[in-house]
């Protein structure tokens, strides 16, 4: 099949890093291509290429055979080129419609025809499965919400070419499966797919060819035949990836993290009965709208519980605010860290140092020495990829983002810590090392709590496993009794138990 979308010899550097070096790509119509790499590797660079938003420093373009070069997004847009960026371009105001729509409003007698907007809307809302009302603010959704208005709204440019970078970081496996029945049915109407994700059996599923980018540069190709999540990991990475899960150390211990008929606002009529014990991974699985983050929320006193106690090692705390968790040693690592978790704008050592400033501060004056010290020993410890701590937080890859909340908490004391989709948005490589901090964490006798959408990770990664449905404990599952089916039927079962 011929090539829609040929590029030859794409480079393009930023202040002296190479991002892509000598990059060439052919997409055939008709076919889903992956295109993977650790974070870093130039995958968001080649896509911005593609789709108008950087213009390359060398390398050409061609277009059904024609040479292009996109000056702007638009310019894509207009060719049939859409895109959902892993960075959400949504306008928090504005309604789920609009947004969807945002790109090519319709127009009656030179007005905007707002009912034709919710029309339209809806079509695409219902094909992928997002039930909403169209009328929705975006602020107000959640960020699997938010990532499905996105994918709305890039289909709903019609487009010869679908670019999607990481579509289904923030889905359960029930929206993903609806998300790749979409993406085969693009495909058999002639559009060319291009996939982006960390979730490597995604790919093994859907993918005809895969191309992946190591430090720039095409590390290696995969045909059909050829795909499989080893391969896929030697090209990214150069070595093999032991299994997901290591053993703790030893047998859990006492309770440490209780939750005795806590009550949300999100399900003000379910209670929640809860217990995370020392030493162990206690993953937390269910559906979008379980209310798994809004239970961590409650706990970690970002929002008010209408209900219940927390018992920390036997003795009950008053949780009202974060500052009351943080105190009692209680720590959430939140599901969106640039929109939650970090400061962007300030240095890997400010963020560092964010959550215990008196303890740099002992004179009312933050000491810079201290706290540089502090955020160098982090730095080493958790293998974060800077030049320097100086660095802006925003400059950094997912993963070693991701490290930076990490390194905030554990410069502390932890004595349970949240962590609320840990490796969404974040590479393989990265992926490994998050679990190894977190057994590391469990083996050290904090009490770990890991909520992920995602369930080969659920099942790969935790000692036991908790199920929410519609905000309620459905069950837990012992090692032995792990698998997929498992947990999808307490996820769905009617019966809570």
């Amino acid at each position: 099949m011929s090539a829609v979308v040929e590029i030859r010899g794409a480079s393009k550097s930023f202040v002296g890093v190479q991002a892509l070096d000598d990059v060439s790509l052919d997409l055939a119509g008709g076919e889903i291509h992956a295109l993977l790499g650790e974070n870093g590797a130039g995958k968001s660079t080649l896509i911005k290429i593609i789709t108008g938003v950087y213009v390359p420093d060398s390398g050409t373009m061609r277009l059904d055979g024609a040479p292009v070069s996109f000056r702007s997004p638009r310019e894509a847009i207009n060719a049939g080129i859409g895109a959902v960026h892993q960075e959400r371009n949504l306008v928090p105001m504005f309604s789920v419609a609009e947004n969807i729509c945002l790109d090519r409003l319709p127009t009656s007698r030179g007005l905007v025809d707002r009912a034709a907007i919710m029309a339209d809307a809806e079509q695409w809302m219902k094909a992928i499965g997002l039930a909403l009302d169209p009328h929705t603010p975006v602020r107000s959704l959640s960020v699997a919400q938010m990532q499905l208005v996105e994918i709305a709204k890039a289909l709903s440019l019609d487009a010869r070419v679908v670019i999607m970078d990481e579509p289904t970081s923030s889905l359960t496996i029930s929206e993903t499966r609806r998300l790749l029945g979409v993406i085969r049915d693009l495909k058999a109407s002639g559009v060319t797919v291009v996939f982006i994700s960390h979730r490597l059996r995604e790919i093994e599923e859907s993918a005809d060819r895969v191309v992946v980018l190591r430090d720039g540069r095409v590390a290696g190709r995969l045909d059909r035949t050829d795909i499989n999540r080893d391969a896929m990991i030697r090209l990214m990475i150069g070595r093999d990836l032991k299994a997901l899960y290591t053993p703790p150390k030893a047998a859990a211990g006492e309770t440490v993290l209780d939750l005795i008929d806590v009550t949300t606002a999100a399900h003000p009529l379910t209670k929640v009965n809860l217990a995370v014990r020392s030493g162990e991974i206690l993953g937390l699985s269910g559906l979008v709208g379980a209310g798994r983050t809004e239970l961590a929320r409650g706990v970690f006193g970002i929002d008010r519980l209408l209900g219940g106690h927390i018992n920390l090692a036997g003795s009950p705390v008053a949780i009202a605010m974060p500052g009351d968790a943080i105190a009692n040693g209680i720590y959430l690592v939140p599901e969106d860290r640039k929109r939650s978790g970090l400061l962007l704008d300030m240095s890997v050592s400010e963020n560092v140092s964010l959550a215990d400033l008196p303890a740099f501060a002992p004179a009312g004056l933050i000491n810079f020495g201290a706290e540089a010290k502090n955020a160098e020993q982090q730095k080493r410890s958790l293998n974060i990829r800077v030049p320097t701590v100086d660095v802006h937080a925003a400059t950094l890859s997912g993963g070693n983002q991701q490290k930076v909340v990490l390194a905030k908490w554990l410069s502390m004391r932890p004595k349970a810590i949240i962590f609320d989709e840990p490796t969404r948005g974040i590479d393989v490589g990265s992926k490994a090392e998050i679990y190894q901090l977190m057994r590391g964490l469990a083996d050290n006798g904090v009490a770990v709590l890991m909520i992920s959408s995602d369930l080969e990770e659920v099942i790969g990664v935790s000692d036991r496993v908790a199920v929410m449905r519609e905000g309620a404990i459905s069950g837990f599952l012992a090692r032995t009794e792990f698998s997929e089916e498992a947990v999808m039927r307490l996820a769905t079962d009617s019966q809570v138990h």
